[in-house]
């Protein structure tokens, strides 16, 4: 099981929201760049890198920095945020990132997304951010009108390579994973699942980790690891010594 460090992107800093919300923002560093160096000295084994002004704004406003990431930090990277067109996707692509995270585009425009997905084959994943089980859009701030179950299906056929889920509630707040909403998740899709939102301590990843021999593929940590109530590099040792479970999906190297 991978753990992922998160690196936040907005106004050219390293940020944390809670739960989503833009006006309610906490900067852990001016230089994004100099923040991914650090998680990847801690041993981090891939980066989870979020342009929060490209999910507000729909389009690459963080691209450069980005560039610089992928082109200084000798780690795979995986990107979401304002990613909703195949171009766009491409230029990333071409940037250096390994694999992408669609959201909005996944959910409002299914053949564009299936379109993408045939593109760029094994690279594309989804993003299902939920408050109470209805997924939301445009960076949090849209409702889709649906659930889980009910986009499952879809993306399964159209090739999905990974899924994130987030249970926005919990976001940045330190409360906790939604266990049971994960749960579900992973006896319900063939698809390799990260887990978001809530990651607080080593004891919520104690409490994910045996969801790994059915498709739990990782843990997605941000304000946790920058706060200090979760040591990255102890999390790292733990997940070590359980050894990998049977069956377990991996990130593509």
């Amino acid at each position: 099981m991978i753990l992922f460090p998160a690196v936040d992107i907005k106004n050219g800093q390293c940020v944390r929201l809670r739960q989503g919300r833009a006006e309610d923002v906490t900067v852990f560093s001016p230089d994004p760049v100099a923040m991914a160096r650090h998680w990847a000295d801690l041993g981090a084994a891939w980066l989870h890198l979020v342009d929060l002004d490209g999910a507000f704004d729909g389009l690459p406003v963080n691209f450069e920095l980005v560039k610089r990431i992928c082109a200084e930090v000798a780690l795979p990277v995986q990107l979401g945020g304002g990613i909703r067109d195949l171009e766009t996707a491409r230029r990333y692509l071409e940037a250096g990132v390994r694999r992408l995270i669609i959201g909005t585009m996944a959910l409002e425009k299914p053949e564009a997304f299936g379109a993408l997905c045939a593109a760029f084959p094994g690279r594309i994943g989804v993003s299902l951010d939920a408050v109470d089980g209805v997924l939301k859009t445009k960076g949090w701030v849209a409702d889709s009108g649906l659930t889980v179950d009910q986009v499952l299906p879809r993306l399964e056929g159209q090739g999905t390579a990974f899924l994130i889920y987030t249970d926005i509630s919990r976001d940045g707040m330190h409360s906790g994973v939604n266990l049971p909403a994960m749960e579900f998740l992973v006896q319900h899709t063939a698809i390799p699942v990260i887990a978001a939102g809530g990651v607080t301590r080593l004891h919520d990843v104690q409490k994910l980790f045996p969801l790994s021999a059915q498709g739990l593929e990782g843990i997605i940590t941000g304000r946790a690891i920058y706060e200090g109530t979760l040591d990255f590099q102890e999390a790292l040792a733990w997940i070590t010594t359980q050894g990998p479970p049977p069956e377990a999906g991996l990130c593509p190297a």
